[in-house]
This record gives C-alpha cells, structure tokens and sequence, in this order.
C-alpha cells in the first residue's frame, strides 16, 4: 500500500512520486522481529519472548494507529488519507501475522518446550492430582474476585477496559427471577497473574504451568449455580489509547492528563479477539457491542494475549535457553576510580551502551550529588521507568541544597502515569519541575551539572540518543555523550532556559534543535552532498534512526541520490523511501537491522570531498520529531571519536550478513545474506560488538 503523492513536489511534467505507507512499514518491521522467532539459533526461551514482543508491537499498533483507519472504512472521516481500501489491505496484513504467530506458538515452539519438560497445560492434559489443586487454587485466588454480570436491562453490557480479559458465556434455563436472559460477562481483574505454576510435587521433575485462562474456563459452570453454561468464549478489545489533550485550552496539564488517564482504557475499540472457536453468534454480538467491523475481529487460536506468556519465560530458571548473560563493561574512556569532572577536563568521552555501562551516567550525577562544589543540576525526564536509584539522586542532591531542575515529559506516550508520579514527588521536596513547551513534546535527552572551579563557574554535560532509563539502557543500543565543551553545555543551558522561561532560543554555536534549526540544517547538508556530487565530488550520506518518514527529508535524500551521492540509509522500523528503484533511487540502499538489542541509535554523517560531519541526535527523520518536539542534535568534532562512531555504529551495520534486511523498492525486505566479512563469513554487528567489549581492558 502507498500513500498519494504530493503534487506540489514533483517537477512540472514529472511522474509524481508515491512513497511507501508508513503503517505497512511498521507491520513490516513486526515481521522482522517475527523471524527471530522463527529462527532455530535462536535460543528457545528467547524465541518466545520474541514471539511475546510482537504481540506487545502489535497492542500499540492497534491502540494508536488504527483508529483513523477504522474511521475511514466507516465513512466517519471526510478527507482522511485512509480509504476503506486501505483498512482492509491493513487488516489483511495484520491477520496474515497473527495468523502465523499462533501457528508457531502451537506447531513449533510449545512442542519444543514440552521437549525441554516445559508445558502449560490445558484442562484435559491435567491428572486428578493437578486438577485437583487448580480447583483448590481457582477457590481459593480466583473465584472471590469473579462477579459475572448477566445481561438484561436493568444490566447493560458492561465496560470492558483496554486489553483486559473477558469471558462472554451463553446460558439456558431461568435465573433466579425466573427471566431467560441468556448472556453473561464475567471480567476477569489485572491483577491476578496469568500463567501460574504447578507445584513441583505435581510437577514430576518437569516446569508446568496453568493458563488463567484455562483455569476459568475449567470453572465456569461454577459461576452460574442453577443454569447450564452452554457457548463461551474469552476475549480482548483493544482500545485507541493516545491520550489528546488541547494544552492552550488546559490551565493545569498534569490535572487535565491525570484525569485523562483515568479514561484511556475506556477509548474506542479497535480489535476484538476471540477464541478461534467462538460462536458466530456470541462473536457478532460483541462486534455489534464495540461497533466494530467484521475485519476487527481476530479468532486466535490459543490465549488472546500471547503476550502475557512473558510470564512463563520469568518462571523458567534455564539459562541454557536464554542467550548468554550480557554485563556491560565499565567504559574505557573514564577511570574506574577517581574524578569523572576530572577526566572530562581532558576532553569529551563517549559510552556505547549497552556494551559498555550506563552506570557512568549514574556515576557523573552521584559524583555530582555528593561534591560541595556542585551548585546545579539540571536534567530533561522522558521515560526513566521505575528504577528509582536515578530519582532517588535528584532528591538527595535537593536534600544537600543543590539547584535542582527537572524537564519532565509528562506526554511521554504509556509513561504518562509514572512521569506525573515523579514530578509529583519532586515537586514535593523543592525541586524545580517544569512541563516543557506547549504544544511540543521534550524528547531531547540532556543532564547539565555546574561547579564551582576557583574563581568561575564550569558546565558538564551528557547527552544522549536514549533515555534515562537503567532497565532500558541494558537492553537498547544507545550513544552517551559526556562533554566539558563550553560551547556545547553554553547551548545546553540556554536550551534549559528557553525551555523553563520560554523566551526565545539564544543563538547556538553547536547544538541543533527541534523545531527551529534540525529540519533545515539536515535538509542543507543532504542538499550540500548532492551538489557535490554533481560537481564530480565524492559525495556520501549515511544516516542511522530508528525511523524515516518524514517527506521533505525523503524527498532531499531522493534528489540527493540522482545528483549522484552514495545514501545508505539504516532505519531499523518505518521506512517511506522506496529504496532502489530504477530511475529514482538507485544510489540509495536501506537496510534494517533486528538484533538481540534494540537498535536505538541515531546517527548522521556526511561527507563532501574531503570534508566530514558527524552528528547524534536523540531525533528520528519523522515529521513529528522535526517540527513537533524538542530535539537535539550535537556534532562529534573530536577525530577520534567520530571515527570511533563511525567504525562501531555505522561500518559493522552495513556489512551485517546476519541480522539485516534490505528495503525494496515494494516496500519488502529481504535477508541481506550477499553481506561477507574479509574472511568470506556473514557477521552480525551487534554480536561483534559483544566480542569487542568482551576482550579484558587495556587490551
């Protein structure tokens, strides 16, 4: 599926240009993470939990990005890109994944695991002994917190919350008023767990384990004393849960999100699940309930929440079915012991997460904390999680009379809560906390400390492509960026300032920021190779992000590439450029890599003739992050390090022969296998990267 063309872009008497559809993109990355999966040197509790985060990709697909679609195939919505048309090609594709996630759960991977004495068990596969203690686990956890509602008017359908779990059971006979109300609704709570353990005095010397599911399902007839329970189902709805809130209409944005949280689970149904054998009746009449479409419903077969099966994972204490432990290694560039203000004196340092420590970022704010001659500190908050090591600092640096201020996002998207709960709490012991800019989000990632040295002030810094977030870090290739530059913390600070005082942004001299100065200068520098390289210049882009979609820059890049300039371009999910078609793009490659770790880094190097830039960036190629949110972009002068990046997170990604797909002109990708080493072998570049930091320091 493409998207229409802009006829303003394209030449007078050009073929107009049809870029590719973001959505399909995004279930085209799915597919990616998919395949690890699939593959058989995957290790096999690891494959599930891949299986897992596709379901998880999925939710937030369909709860931020399918009800506009769901309103086009409605005719609820005039003028909308999406067309009917366009909804069930989605759809299509969406079911065709699901469809296979299920089949590779049930033909594949739970035979697998029974194989290794891993098994959840359906109610028939239980012996007396455990059907016995599922019972006595159902009476004893479950069933108190059960209260089915049968349908009739004085009970109408009832609210079915976001990706909750629901049973819908038909019922003969009476009830207790004698009426022949046939439908009940028996929600299930969040929180009771659902994959539970088999003791291991059931167990046999196997890992067994009881679906919630199945466990209710096993007991229905018990919730309905004096009727016959005759077809039922379990199923899901997934709701549109991007929260909208009109910030010039608000006078407080924390109340108005606060309260607004308080409905996200209760937003427009987009997908319906159900068992695959789930009675057509009792299906249509919850498509008829939630106002969906027959295209929303998914008969799946197995749990409706694949999800959730993470849960198993976490009760397995195999380690030979995992990968093998990862333990960043302290970085290089800082001394184990001593000052880190010390060493950044000397010149800027660089941290390739997770392959080298987070706990650096830790170290420099402890550091701060605890030294007298600190007197601020101030941070940017957009997903910190619920590690509270990094607050738990904020408020002991409060505690010791440091200048503490805090930008926190509080529109960080499914963050909402725990970022109100932070500012919150901050607020409370005398932190600054500001809200940022309205109408803009503040992606940008920034700790900015000041010291007293002697007779004047001195500025630290660390930037960063990824969060402030511990859990995270370990999981997420990221770059930090620690700096005692005067000119980069002087725009750090007067980036602090713009953003809390909202006065206009002082000139920069290093930084680039969104939404004033990002867009424009990548668009110059894309257009700066292309005329390069049509004036017989050697000419190169390579730009690392997690997503390219924003047009004007797509467009540049493709003008760029018939000037004749070399574009790789690697964009590990949504991607709108169509890559190497004939006449348009031939210079351009894309390519994906989906590896152990979630590519997270951004990356953008040109060169022209003889002369290089190198910058990071906390901003993806996507029209929001350009002109829609607080962005930053820094360039790494340094020789070295700009080298250092390049050979780490550029060069081993565009010679990966193992975790890489190359984009199409169709919008598919295909295993870049033709990718060999010098040594005639297909690398992976994260796994490289793994050995590297593997080797003992020094060496």
């Amino acid at each position: 599926m493409s998207l229409p063309p802009d006829p303003s872009k394209p030449e007078a008497g050009a073929a107009p240009l049809v870029l590719l559809d973001r959505d399909h993109s995004i279930l085209a990355f799915n597919e990616r993470v998919f395949d690890w999966a699939r593959r058989d040197d995957v290790p096999l509790l690891e494959r599930l939990r891949y299986l897992c985060i596709v379901s998880s990709n999925l939710d937030e697909f369909f709860e931020v990005r399918a009800a506009a679609h769901l309103e086009a195939h409605s005719a609820r919505a005039a003028g909308s890109i999406y067309t009917p048309e366009s909804y069930r090609a989605l759809s299509e594709a969406a079911h065709d994944l699901v469809t296979r996630q299920y089949a590779l759960f049930n033909d594949v991977l739970a035979p697998a695991l029974a194989r290794e004495q891993i098994q959840i068990l359906s109610h028939s596969e239980r012996d007396s002994a455990q059907r016995a203690w599922v019972h006595q686990y159902f009476e004893r956890e479950v069933r108190p917190l059960l209260v089915p509602t049968g349908l009739d008017p004085a009970h109408p359908f009832p609210l079915v919350a976001n990706k909750s779990l629901n049973f819908i059971v038909q019922l003969t006979g009476r009830d207790a008023f004698g009426r022949e109300n046939d439908i009940a609704i028996v929600k299930v709570p969040r929180v009771l767990p659902r994959v539970i353990r088999v003791p291991d005095k059931l167990s046999g010397g196997r890992t067994l384990a009881v679906l919630l599911s199945s466990v209710i399902r096993a007991h229905l007839s018990e919730l309905f004393p004096g009727r016959q329970v005759g077809q039922f189902s379990q199923f899901r709805v997934t709701r549109h849960s991007d929260l909208a809130v009109d910030e010039e209409e608000v006078n407080n944005l924390r109340t108005a999100l606060r309260q607004g949280l308080e409905y996200r689970h209760y937003g427009q149904a987009v997908r319906l699940e159900v068992s695959a054998s789930c009675d057509v009746h009792l299906a249509d009449f919850l498509l008829q309930q939630f106002k969906l479409p027959e295209l929303a419903l998914y008969r799946v077969h197995g749990p409706v929440n694949l999800a959730r099966l993470t849960q198993l994972v976490d009760l397995v204490d195999e380690r030979r079915l995992m990968f093998p432990e990862h333990k960043p290694v302290w970085p290089l560039g800082f001394p184990v012991d001593g000052s880190l203000f010390e060493r950044l004196r000397e010149g800027d340092v660089l941290v390739h997460q997770p392959f080298e420590s987070f706990d650096a970022v830790l170290a420099l704010l402890r550091e701060a904390v605890h030294d007298p001659a600190v007197l601020a500190i101030r941070q940017t908050i957009y997903r910190t999680g619920s590690d509270p090591e990094l607050m738990g600092l904020l408020r002991e640096a409060v505690r010791r009379g440091k200048e503490v201020m805090v930008v926190v996002e509080l529109k960080a998207r499914f963050d909402e809560e725990a970022n109100i709960n932070w500012a919150e709490m901050l607020e409370g012991i005398g932190a600054q906390v500001v809200y940022g800019v309205v109408g803009l989000k503040t992606h940008a990632k920034m700790l900015l400390i000041t010291r007293r040295e002697g007779r004047k002030l001195r500025r630290y810094g660390h930037l960063s492509t990824g969060n402030y977030n511990p859990r995270t870090a370990r999981l997420y290739t990221d770059l930090s960026y620690f700096t005692a530059d005067d000119k980069l913390t002087t725009d750090m600070e007067q980036v602090f300032v713009h953003i809390a005082g909202q006065s206009r942004l002082a000139h920069m001299s290093r930084l680039l920021v969104a939404p004033f100065h990002l867009q424009k200068a990548m668009l110059e520098r894309v257009a700066a190779a292309g005329e390069a390289a049509a004036a017989g210049q050697t000419a190169r882009i390579i730009v690392k992000t997690n997503a390219l979609t924003d047009e004007q820059l797509v467009r540049a890049l493709l003008k760029a590439g018939q000037q004749g300039a070399r574009i790789d371009l690697i964009v590990r999910g949504a991607c709108t450029l169509p890559a190497q078609l004939p006449g348009v793009s031939d210079n351009i490659r894309v390519r994906s890599v989906v590896g152990r770790f979630l590519e997270h880094t951004r990356v953008f190097y040109f060169r022209q003739g003889e002369e290089e830039q190198l910058f990071l960036s906390s901003a993806d190629w996507m029209s929001r992050n350009m002109l829609r949110r607080i962005e930053l972009a820094w360039p790494v002068t340094d020789p070295q390090l700009r080298q250092r990046v390049i050979d780490e997170c550029l060069v081993p990604y565009l010679h990966d022969g193992c975790d890489a797909w190359a984009l199409g002109p169709d919008g598919r990708y295909t295993r870049a296998e033709n990718c060999v080493g010098p040594d005639g072998q297909r690398h992976s570049a994260q796994l490289a990267l793994v050995q590297r930091f593997a080797y003992p320091r020094g060496l």
